[in-house]
């Protein structure tokens, strides 16, 4: 059969995460549901990652088997119209070879976290950012986190329920970058590797925050990574501000174009 590779956005604020559940609503069970609208007693569809509660994507990677050979626009389409009205967007579908895969073709997972500062309630962006009523050190924050760049055992910034084998991975980014709002800042850090814990990012955002508002030293982030214990780590943040922003391959199959077909 066919195989096909899905970009794909989401608002994660309505989903209880992407992975499918018995009653309740998925990103992966809406996107299932949209296919069986096209090819009824569809199964399953495999992602790069997996994410929770709340957590949103700019380009979650997926893939899945069809009987029918697509064109990969029309499949596009078809797929966007049947998950209408739900806040999940198609943004490209390829067509790859049959032993490629979603999460194990994988090279490379891009992790955006975002942060507004100000004292104002947010309007445009509640449930899209983390929001805060106090300024942050950035060039404190950026000194911490680069300490966590490299090998190391993040038994630390684990969940107690992570599944990995090993709680030892390479970061291979840990950077901030703030952009200035009306009344406010925001902050954006980016994360990246090949593949991360359970938890990682809002663990890692969470003490980066501690070290921002003054109440660690950056120094004290190498020491919760030194610590290797769970209670070293710092209060971990919501999750309404994470995305995954991206997923690399070494024979990437979609061209990031804009289609203008009717």
């Amino acid at each position: 059969m066919p195989r096909y590779a899905f970009k794909i956005e989401y608002n994660g604020a309505p989903f209880n995460g992407w992975q499918r559940q018995t009653a309740q609503p998925t990103v992966q069970g809406a996107i299932e549901d949209a296919l069986r609208k096209l090819q009824p007693g569809f199964e399953t569809i495999a992602a790069a990652g997996r994410t929770d509660t709340g957590v949103h994507a700019t380009a979650q990677v997926a893939h899945a088997d069809l009987e029918r050979d697509w064109d990969p626009f029309r499949l596009n389409e078809a797929l966007n119209y049947h998950l209408k009205p739900l806040p999940v967007a198609v943004l490209e579908v390829a067509r790859v070879a049959g032993d490629w895969h979603a999460r194990f073709s994988a090279t490379e997972r891009r992790y955006m976290f975002r942060l507004v500062a100000r004292r104002a309630p947010l309007a445009h962006d509640r449930g899209l950012v983390w929001h805060i009523n106090y300024r942050l050190d950035a060039q404190a924050m950026q000194e911490a986190a680069e300490m966590l760049v490299g090998k190391h055992d993040f038994t630390t910034f684990r969940s107690s329920i992570c599944q990995a084998a090993s709680p030892i991975k390479t970061l291979d980014e840990a950077r901030l970058e703030v952009l200035t709002r009306d009344y406010g800042e925001e902050y954006r850090f980016y994360f990246r590797a090949r593949s991360f814990l359970h938890n990682q990012i809002r663990s890692f955002v969470g003490s980066l925050v501690q070290v921002g508002s003054g109440t660690w030293p950056p120094a004290q982030m190498a020491g919760a990574l030194e610590a290797r214990n769970r209670a070293a780590c710092g209060p971990v943040c919501p999750p309404e501000g994470l995305y995954l922003a991206g997923v690399s391959y070494e024979d990437d199959p979609f061209t990031g174009a804009f289609d203008a077909r009717a």
